[in-house]
């Protein structure tokens, strides 16, 4: 039986109105609203079906691992309605900071601990912070290879086979397992699971460990400064190119333009 690993990351809701998004530009972090709960980030549900795919043919064990410093357990347990198998939450007072190289050396960790591993899938990128760098963080940590922005993921005997979307066509690469592969939204969405699968969900197992038992340190592991974090300011001008005639209006234009450098 293969072992599949998926990361998912809880994160704001993409679909936020813009009303309601607010950012602390001291704290260096976006306000959740307190009227929409946070979600799965989508590439990650585009990881989890590429691994439920790969148990729809053969026999495959499915972890999905979380973490966050307050997570938010119905979110998080809709993975396991979705078809995984267990639950692994990672939640510390220390994993609430924006710090993708805590994020990869927590979860490498945490897959240490979990024992043997055959492929190892997370979403392209975070819906939230969109830097893409945790998949490669646990493959670098882990020292084994990974195969980046798959449309396609299969796992045929002991490699990892995979399709990626290029302009002109497709590239199929494949890799002795075990791997990491960060999964595109072209794997599809992530199935709707149903009533019953709601309900079996609950008695699927959840573990939940903290630094101590991930056996991390927390202290000194920010590699990087966040400067500033702000909501930018969109600013519209409009003028008015008034003329007796439409060719007076257009000659205003074209000049108006050449003046602004757009031709």
């Amino acid at each position: 039986m293969k072992n599949i690993i998926v990361c998912m990351k809880q994160v704001l809701d993409p679909e936020i109105p813009l009303s309601l998004f607010h950012i602390d530009t001291e704290a260096k972090q976006a306000i959740p609203p307190k009227a929409m709960p946070p979600v799965l980030s989508p590439f990650d549900e585009n990881a989890l079906e590429a691994a439920l795919k790969i148990k729809d043919v053969q026999e495959a064990t499915v972890t999905v691992i979380s973490l966050g410093k307050k997570l938010n357990r119905v979110v998080v347990s809709s993975a396991l309605a979705a078809g995984a198998d267990q639950l692994v939450l990672l939640q510390d007072e220390s994993f609430g900071d924006f710090n993708t190289y805590l994020t990869a050396n927590a979860i490498a960790a945490a897959i240490k601990k979990l024992g043997q591993y055959d492929l190892i899938l997370c979403g392209l990128q975070a819906s939230d912070t969109n830097t893409g760098q945790v998949g490669i963080g646990i493959a670098s940590i882990l020292g084994i290879p990974c195969i980046t922005a798959a449309s396609k993921v299969e796992l045929v005997d002991d490699k990892i086979k995979i399709e990626k979307a290029l302009a002109d066509g497709h590239e199929v690469i494949e890799a002795p397992s075990p791997v990491v592969v960060t999964a595109t939204y072209e794997v599809g969405a992530l199935r709707e699971p149903g009533v019953e699968d709601f309900m079996s969900a609950s008695k699927k197992p959840i573990t939940i460990w903290n630094a101590g038992e991930l056996g991390i340190e927390t202290g000194n592991t920010n590699r990087f400064d966040l400067v500033k974090m702000y909501q930018p300011a969109h600013e519209g001008k409009c003028e008015i190119l008034e003329g007796a005639s439409s060719e007076e209006k257009a000659e205003k234009l074209a000049l108006k333009l050449k003046e602004i450098k757009v031709i």
